[in-house]
């Protein structure tokens, strides 16, 4: 069973066309990379798999719950991080933790065991006392990533969690998610950043909201790199639009 299916998914906002009949499924553990320019359809696709957008045409599956018919059971297993963060910066680290495991039902020592490891997977356990204000933009984004793994879900699905980030503080975020996706998280990571794309990453381009190609990154980049790819194909559907 896959930990994420879309079928047929197409969505419009009146006479535009956001997404046009995009069909992918990502197996357990898999880091798959959902690359595209600014309009490509990217926020639309999370808008939908998060359920703050009702699906128009086409069926979404999360762990082989269906987002339409058992919404509750679907978003469960989902893990959220979005492109703008969503902290308190008056609160301690793990207040914030707290209070969002309260959300999900959890409390007590279960609701602090989950957030240790979760602090502890993304190397924040050390910073649990400080106020998010204090804390670097970097350490802002880990703590938001460890924050959507305390009621552990199945699948984390990250919103171009990088943007305004220094080099170091990128790359050790895409280190650390790699990583959960080397322990079983299932990751959906939109990005318009190619050096942020590993070789071995799946990657799902998408461009005027349908699929342009969905492969590996290294088969994406066979005669150059991936960026030169990416202008390429994108260019190429531009022309033919």
């Amino acid at each position: 069973m896959s930990a994420l299916n879309v079928e047929g998914l197409s969505y419009s906002y009146g006479r535009k066309q956001a997404l046009r009949d995009v069909s992918f499924s990502l197996e357990a553990g898999q880091f798959c990379a959902l690359l595209g320019p600014n309009g490509a359809g990217k926020s639309t696709l999370f808008s939908l798999l998060t359920h703050l957008q009702a699906v128009q045409t086409g069926r979404l599956t999360l762990a082989g719950f269906d987002l339409r018919t058992d919404p509750r059971k679907a978003l469960a297993q989902l893990g959220i991080v979005f492109q703008q963060p969503t902290l308190d910066l008056d609160l301690s680290v793990w207040r914030n933790m707290t209070y969002f495991a309260a959300l999900h039902g959890l409390s007590g020592k279960q609701a602090a065991r989950r957030i240790e490891a979760a602090l502890d997977r993304l190397g924040m356990a050390e910073r649990k006392a400080e106020k998010v204000r204090a804390l670097n933009g970097g350490h802002r984004r880990r703590m938001e990533i460890a924050r959507a793994l305390i009621h552990e879900p199945q699948v984390l699905l990250l919103d171009e969690p990088t943007v305004g980030l220094d080099a170091a503080s990128r790359d050790a975020i895409t280190h650390h998610v790699h990583d959960l996706a080397a322990e079983g998280v299932t990751v959906l990571w939109a990005t318009h950043l190619v050096d942020e794309i590993r070789p071995d990453d799946r990657v799902l381009l998408l461009h005027h909201g349908h699929i342009l190609r969905d492969c590996h990154s290294k088969e994406l980049a066979t005669s150059g790199t991936l960026k030169e790819a990416f202008l390429v194909l994108t260019s190429k559907a531009e022309a033919a639009a």
